[in-house]
């Protein structure tokens, strides 16, 4: 994927409009109870003012109607974090679309939440043609959004003078393109959550590429179903049993594998007092529930990490929150700390499993994408970034 990066550009003197992604979460009294969206934003805003470039920003906040700023809504908290950590006054602007405001080189606004403008979620063609008026500069740093065609994240792409990827943004289609698209072998994907229905296209793609695909939590419930196994009452799909031996199928035809657990962790109930039980996986019983891969399975995919020359992580392979469930992911997690190959992840749940077990500098690259991550990994072509790549040669 080539695009623009906007370290290879020269801003001074330059308007330049920056799409981040401050979307932070706040508690009732509207105060942020976690800025590291707002963190990550800073290098591309600091490269910005350190060469001299008058700096607008905007991002979306929540859910907000299109036409209105209501309470919940406003950017207000997040200027003021943005003008503690940039250690300057970070004017915010209301009403912005069709400019009457002023910003000088070395100096930073912030544009009020653009979901608020009529027309953004429907990427409006002249409000998108009104905002690429403002800059010089269109930098595109919000990859969480990535997947989504908006006025502020793929309009404004296309009639900007010039149109580029900021720091963070750059990272994530770096990170992901050399983990998919040239990646060191043997490549290893770790794909865990409650269904197969909601990560069959990811699985089917990754498939077609991976050398070991390992599967976790419910999905692989559903695989141990595929393959003949009893699951007692465990959270699974059986109507997706056929797709799960397609999956099987694909790997096996190119000589790769889904390997499955051969022992594994049940309980009765799904609770911190939960008393877990660790039997081989042909002994699970009618009453059971398999929560988590037993210590067996668990070292065979250490194993499998170990030997990896790439790792894509998106989910847990247990119920890792109660501690008796949790040896499976933090074994897991262990390994990719320790393993020399480039490692990828993201996802929420996975970067809950990377804070609790304390893994995040030991992962070569941690993606705040979300759902573009997982559209990314499903092999979806994602609009902001096909936007980008479409003004490269300009």
């Amino acid at each position: 994927m080539q695009v623009k990066k906007l370290a290879e550009l020269d801003v001074r003197g330059k308007k330049v409009f920056i799409r981040a992604d401050l979307n932070v979460p706040q508690d009732d009294a509207g105060n942020i109870t976690e800025d590291t969206r707002i963190r990550a934003s800073i290098p591309s805003i600091q490269y910005c003012l350190d060469n001299g470039a008058a700096v607008m920003i905007t991002s979306h906040l929540g859910r907000p109607t299109e036409g209105t700023v209501g309470h919940d809504d406003t950017l207000a908290p997040v200027a003021v974090r943005l003008g503690q950590l940039l250690n300057k006054p970070v004017k915010l602007i209301a009403d912005w679309v069709d400019g009457g405001f002023v910003v000088e080189p070395g100096q930073v606004v912030l544009l009020e939440n653009c979901r608020c403008n009529k027309g953004e979620k429907k990427d409006n063609e002249e409000l998108a043609k009104k905002m690429a008026a403002l800059c010089d500069i269109y930098v595109n740093d919000a990859f969480g959004t990535a997947h989504r065609a908006e006025a502020t994240t793929h309009g404004i792409a296309r009639f900007a003078p010039v149109a580029c990827a900021g720091m963070l943004m750059g990272a994530e289609i770096d990170a992901l393109s050399k983990a998919l698209h040239a990646p060191a072998r043997p490549l290893v994907a770790i794909v865990g959550g409650a269904k197969v229905s909601t990560k069959l296209t990811i699985l089917k793609t990754l498939a077609e590429k991976v050398d070991q695909l390992i599967v976790g939590g419910g999905i692989a419930n559903t695989f141990l179903l595929a393959a003949g196994k009893r699951i007692g009452e465990s959270l699974a799909e059986p109507e997706m049993v056929r797709e799960a031996h397609q999956v099987m199928d694909i790997m096996k035809a190119r000589g790769a594998e889904v390997p499955l657990p051969v022992d594994v962790v049940v309980a009765d109930e799904v609770s911190a007092l939960a008393r877990a039980n660790r039997i081989p996986v042909d002994e699970v019983g009618p009453q059971d529930r398999i929560l988590d891969f037993g210590p067996k399975s668990s070292a065979k995919l250490a194993d499998i990490i170990a030997h990896a020359g790439t790792i894509v992580w998106n989910g847990p392979v247990g119920v890792f929150e109660h501690a008796q469930f949790a040896g499976g992911t933090k074994m897991m997690a262990s390994a990719i700390a320790h393993s020399e190959a480039f490692s990828i992840a993201g996802g929420g749940d996975t970067l809950a499993a990377i804070a609790k077990f304390h893994i995040a500098d030991d992962v070569g690259y941690i993606s705040t994408g979300g759902g573009a991550f997982l559209e990314f990994l499903e092999g979806k072509t994602l609009p902001a970034i096909a936007a980008l790549e479409a003004r490269y040669n300009d």
